[in-house]
């Protein structure tokens, strides 16, 4: 016994003295960090003579990135891990770009998109817009790519000119998409599905009762996706000259163009008026070199990224006046969802709160709520419309601000404001409701499991083991209905018009920005910033400042930003590397054989 008890005495030694070991490594590390802090100078990033702006949208285009935890970011990026998906902040694109328009250091811009994912077609719009005014400074606009795809080439077409590798390709797809339906599956697992829904268009709980797409959600789609893709085929066509046959969408007119280039796809690209110029990537970058001169450093074509661009910007004068007036803007992106949540979902508490920050703010004198939400729980789209309320009956004008989607409680959050201003393509309305859960007592009884017991009361019991009964699902569905009458009653009532009138084009339904304007449940058609312009004309003043309202960081959070931030800046650049004849092997077995570890 002596020896097993010996045996789980050093293995303890061991795994003590290896969670020291990682303490003080981790120790040592922000110590490290906090050192660099203290003695890092503030190196100005420089500009180059004659550089190209390098605008890099990676990953989705946001009103708002998605909030994460700056140590985990840190680390995941320091051991190249995956991390979150990555975002583009369209607010930085839009001001570098706009920046740069008058900046005689910049020379062009060239599009990096090879990692772009798209983001709303109302977005990219907002980027060409930016890029077409640009160019009217007289400066060019260039993108390179070994392939595009449909959202990475609508991006590309407002630049001067468009290259692609000569084993490149692009082909344009269309808008709408596919999905699974599990009714049968779900059906032979002997799960029983429960859905309480209000809205004949209301389509999202159909892959569990069918197997296939029903008459009023094929309408719908028809209708919304065939307006977006007139929409883009439409901008293109005022972009370039592009031959018709590769936008009809049809496999036979494709091939046809297809055929004359050769059956080669990069070929067919160039005659049919997609690209400019087919150049391998050495071509490109040599051709860029004559333009811009060589970076001896870099030891290529001189430029900035549009990130780098911005913290090289002398800061702006911003008048200190506490008597300056306020816009307030606060973003809601997302999902909605009940409680606090960090930015990248809608908190009914979080982003009420914003609301409430903004009222309570003397400076503040209108605010615009930016919407780019699908939806999500009713309860939290009312708490964050009584917040509007509020800051109605405190005098304060809410203007909302529709980005790619605000439909049903994105649509909801908004339906009180003063003013709803969408883009022509944002996707709105969906004005409906339901409710579904799954039962599975079919499916333990089919296996020879069963449930009982006893209950003092009738009063329905939401359990998955058990079935639902038929009372319990009337009360369930009469909610539903009610919460929908509720619903269209307070659209009904912002947006003056009668019951009737709004539940005609509701039923979940979606539509179009310029539809629901319409139909009456949007006002006026623009961006952001024709929004701000609004708010301040419905709040009566001319000189003020735009305010993006944002949530508190607690100590914590202020402390690790700024260390990620400071270790950026300092190690970027530096490569470690280590050989494996470098590492120092410790036998733990003789350092920790004892609770009094060496280290």
């Amino acid at each position: 016994m002596s020896g097993i008890a010996n045996v789980f005495k050093k293995l303890f030694g061991l795994i003590n003295g290896i969670r020291k070991i990682l303490l003080n490594v981790i120790f040592f590390f922000l110590l490290a960090v906090v050192v660099v802090i203290m003695l890092a100078g503030d190196e100005p990033v420089i500009v180059p003579d004659n550089g190209v702006l390098v605008v890099e949208l990676r990953g989705t285009l946001v009103e708002e990135k998605t909030w994460v935890d700056p140590m985990d970011s840190f680390f995941d990026e320091a051991f190249g891990g995956q991390g979150t998906p990555p975002e583009t902040l369209l607010s930085d694109v839009l001001e570098s770009i706009e920046k740069a328009k008058d900046d005689p250091r910049i020379s062009g811009i060239y599009l990096h998109l090879s990692e772009f994912a798209g983001g709303g077609l109302n977005k990219m719009k907002q980027v060409g817009e930016a890029l077409a005014s640009f160019r009217d400074s007289g400066k060019p606009v260039y993108s390179y790519g070994d392939y595009y795809s449909q959202a990475q080439y609508f991006i590309a077409a407002h630049g001067e000119k468009i290259y692609l590798n000569p084993l490149g390709s692009m082909m344009f797809e269309g808008m709408g998409g596919y999905r699974l339906y599990f009714n049968e599956l779900l059906n032979k697992l002997k799960v029983s599905t429960h859905v309480f829904k209000v809205g004949a268009y209301k389509s999202a709980v159909e892959p569990y009762t069918r197997n296939d797409m029903s008459e009023q959600a094929r309408e719908a789609s028809a209708e919304l996706y065939d307006a977006l893709w007139a929409d883009y085929v439409t901008s293109l066509q005022q972009l370039r000259e592009i031959d018709p046959r590769l936008l009809s969408g049809t496999i036979e007119d494709f091939k046809a163009v297809l055929a004359e280039s050769n059956e080669d796809l990069a070929q067919m690209t160039l005659n049919g008026g997609l690209v400019d110029e087919l150049l391998t990537r050495e071509a490109f970058r040599s051709q860029m070199i004559e333009l811009t001169g060589l970076d001896k450093d870099e030891k290529s074509w001189r430029k900035i990224s549009h990130k780098n661009y911005l913290d090289a910007q002398l800061p702006e004068f911003i008048d200190e006046d506490e008597e300056k007036d306020e816009i307030a803007v606060v973003v809601a992106r997302g999902v909605i969802v009940d409680g606090y949540q960090k930015p990248g979902s809608i908190g009914g508490d979080s982003t009420a709160a914003l609301l409430r920050k903004a009222r309570l703010n003397d400076a503040t004198k209108a605010v615009v709520l930016r919407i780019d939400s699908p939806g999500g729980s009713g309860f939290a789209s009312e708490v964050i419309r009584q917040e509007v309320l509020e800051l109605q009956a405190a005098g304060i004008p809410v203007i909302a601000s529709m980005s790619s989607v605000a439909a049903s409680g994105g649509y909801w959050i908004a339906a009180s404001a003063d003013e709803i201003w969408a883009a022509p393509t944002t996707i709105t309305g969906s004005i409906g409701v339901f409710g579904m859960f799954f039962t599975i007592e079919d499916s333990l009884a089919h296996v020879g499991v069963y449930n009982d017991g006893y209950h003092t009361t009738e009063m329905p019991v939401m359990d998955i083991t058990r079935p639902l009964p038929e009372a319990a699902a009337e009360i369930v569905q009469t909610s539903i209905e009610k919460f929908y009458h509720d619903f269209v009653s307070m659209v009904a009532e912002s947006r003056d018009m009668t019951y009737d009138q709004v539940h005609e084009v509701a039923q979940g339904r979606v539509w179009t920005g310029a539809k629901a304007q319409e139909l009456g449940l949007v006002d006026r058609l623009g961006d952001l910033d024709q929004a701000i312009i609004a708010a301040a004309n419905l709040a009566q003043i001319n000189d003020y400042n735009v305010v993006n309202v944002e949530p508190e960081l607690n100590a914590r959070e202020r402390f690790l930003r700024l260390t990620k931030q400071v270790a950026q800046e300092t190690f970027t650049g530096v490569e470690l590397r280590f050989n494996i004849d470098d590492i120092i092997v410790v036998d733990l077995s003789q350092v920790c054989s004892s609770d009094n570890c060496l280290i």
